[in-house]
């Protein structure tokens, strides 16, 4: 039986090494790569196509659930398993949304992540338990698109919509389409609100 092959995607090299290390002493996973950023992920996914792509929440720029809607979009047959330390249910929650297979928190137990990668690599999705009961307390937000994500951060800079209709190079009508659908997916009734609520659930930047 042909080992499970896997990408590993960690902006921390320390990380990528230790976990890359780890995992090359299991018979039934192969690291056939890493990468250091989501960005810098999409290229050797595509040409090395794993069988599951092991990846971290949070990076800058581009953090791990859009990087999973990325791939997923490119090919829906991807499979990612998400690995963090960030204990918040949204974050995990909208990784899922987007299309990862499963989650796992970094203190897991070396036995219990090669479980995992080979659970996701066959299909199955796979949650560890402390993650299972953060998902149960708190309703994930839906994966935001990237143009909803870019008026939200000019909303959280205190852009009119006629200063963001400007900034895209969209009309101001338009704005206030992405704003309301924005709105709806984030359960916020108007600007401030929307703001609070991306802040206290680490959608923006900061």
């Amino acid at each position: 039986m042909n080992p499970t092959r896997v990408l590993i995607v960690d902006d921390h090299a320390i990380v990528r090494m230790g976990l890359a290390s780890l995992l090359g002493t299991a018979q039934s996973v192969e690291v056939v790569g890493t990468a250091g950023s989501g960005a810098e992920a999409i290229e050797p996914v595509r040409r090395l196509r794993p069988d599951v792509v092991l990846m971290d929440l949070m990076m800058p720029k581009m953090d791990g659930a859009e990087t999973t809607a990325a791939l997923v979009s490119e090919n829906p047959d991807c499979k990612v398993l998400i690995i963090t330390t960030f204990s918040t249910a949204n974050g995990i929650g909208t990784a899922l949304s987007a299309g990862a297979k499963g989650a796992v928190l970094k203190s897991i137990a070396f036995e219990e992540l090669v479980d995992a990668i080979l659970r996701v690599s066959s299909g199955e999705t796979y949650i560890s338990p402390e993650l299972e009961q953060i998902l149960g307390e708190a309703k994930p937000i839906p994966a935001l698109s990237p143009r909803q994500r870019e008026i939200l951060e000019s909303v959280s800079q205190g852009m009119t919509n006629e200063d963001i209709s400007t900034q895209f190079g969209i009309s101001v009508p338009m704005v206030r389409q992405h704003l309301q659908a924005l709105f709806a997916k984030i359960g916020a009734s108007n600007r401030a609100e929307a703001v609070a609520i991306a802040l206290r659930k680490h959608l923006l930047k900061i």
